[in-house]
């Protein structure tokens, strides 16, 4: 992962401060491979051992002070396994992430109605921090302007350099006017008005994410279906656009789309839409299907519901009695623990207290909200005992950390 400032430029040189630091310890009577470890987490590019013995042999060096030293360990250990992101020398991207999340969490929760207005507001913080890493780490503009403020995400929507598409900068220009013109207003009903909008919003800021930063940085692992909106009620929004909103939310609307083309409108980066269809599908595999509108079969669509309901019959499988088949039929080490690590390493369900639970890989687990637990299908433990027998797939499994 990027870590900014740590890294000389050449990528196999040590720092300033890493050469002062490995002073201090080799003066403490570290041993030189210990130096040598130390300094490579979190680094980008890691550095063999005659970094260290250079500046053993340097008399010249300089040696970092008690209070150095001390903030260098703190930080090393502050490195998140999962991102790479480290909260001292990444703290815009973790500030974004975290913003974002929370702007999802806040417009699909249930007991919450201030919706538009804090989404608007949080996803704006988000992409800030997101543009405000992107040209510190890639240009010489200054974040602070002249009069000692940070540069708007406006103002760097709006810039020739930006990395962004025309369709994701379409999409923040919407999100501006919407945070500026809802502040303080009532809007009903409206929330549902503008999801296209909130939802392209999300995907467009996951995308960035990972293609500007590193796709470890992705937010599916912590909202998977969360980031479109899987709280949605299709039965609430088709009857939502039965009815006329007010003029003053039309008006809105009506100034977000001023002057944009058909093409423009119809940009998935813009506005998130999708043509749902109920498809018939063996009782395993009942699914909604997205289909691009302009194709074939988005032309052709035929709209069929699945009859089966998914029921206890197909997930029979509470987690010790996997655990059970699975060490029975591989005669391999395979406890609650390594079920667990599995879990995490295919991602079959979210982490314990994960805001949506639900969130499941179907096929194999689904979670049941009256007794708040999992349960899992006969696939799961194919699944596993496949992954157990082939060694890579086991050893990878078993690193796993929780």
């Amino acid at each position: 992962m990027f870590s900014g400032a740590s890294l000389a430029k050449n990528g196999v040189s040590l720092t300033s401060e890493e050469k002062r630091v490995a002073k201090a310890l080799l003066a403490k009577k570290w041993r030189n491979q210990d130096i040598q470890a130390l300094i490579n987490v979190g680094r980008k590019a890691t550095i063999n051992s005659g970094r260290i013995t250079g500046v053993k042999k340097n008399a010249q060096q300089e040696s970092a002070s008690e209070e150095e030293v001390a903030f260098f360990l703190l930080k090393k250990r502050s490195y998140d396994q999962q991102t790479g992101l480290n909260r001292y020398d990444d703290e815009r991207l973790i500030r974004a992430r975290e913003a974002m999340i929370l702007a999802v969490q806040v417009f699909n929760s249930a007991a919450l109605r201030f919706k538009t207005e804090v989404f608007t507001m949080l996803a704006n913080v988000a992409w800030t921090y997101l543009m405000h890493e992107w040209y510190a780490r890639n240009t010489k503009l200054e974040i602070i302007n002249g009069e000692g403020f940070s540069r708007p995400l406006s103002e760097l929507v709006e810039r020739a350099d930006s990395p962004l598409t025309d369709g994701v900068r379409q999409n923040l220009r919407a999100l501006k006017v919407l945070r500026d013109k809802v502040e303080h207003h009532l809007l009903g009903r409206a929330d549902q008005k503008w999801l296209g909008i909130f939802q392209a919003c999300c995907l467009n800021f996951d995308k960035a994410l990972c293609e500007l930063f590193g796709k470890e940085l992705t937010l599916a692992s912590e909202l998977s279906f969360a980031l479109q909106f899987a709280s949605m009620n299709l039965e609430q929004v088709t009857t939502l656009n039965q009815y006329e909103l007010p003029a003053n939310i039309n008006a809105i609307d009506a100034l977000i789309t001023d002057g944009m083309t058909p093409e423009q409108l119809n940009n998935i980066e813009f506005q998130f839409q999708v043509v749902y269809t109920l498809s018939a599908a063996p009782k395993s595999k009942a699914h909604i299907q997205f289909v691009n509108p302009v194709s074939a079969e988005g032309k052709e669509i035929h709209n069929v519901l699945a009859k089966k309901v998914i029921s206890d019959e197909l997930y029979p499988l509470k987690p010790g009695k996997v655990v059970k088949q699975v060490a029975a039929r591989t005669k391999k080490h395979f406890t609650s623990h390594t079920h667990l690590q599995a879990m995490r390493y295919f991602k079959v369900r979210p982490k314990n207290g994960a805001p949506q639970p639900e969130n499941t890989d179907k096929t194999h687990c689904i979670y049941h909200p009256v007794y708040k637990a999992y349960a899992y299908s006969p696939e799961w433990v194919e699944k596993l005992v496949a992954a157990v027998i082939d060694p890579e797939v086991y050893k990878k499994i078993r690193a796993v950390k929780l």
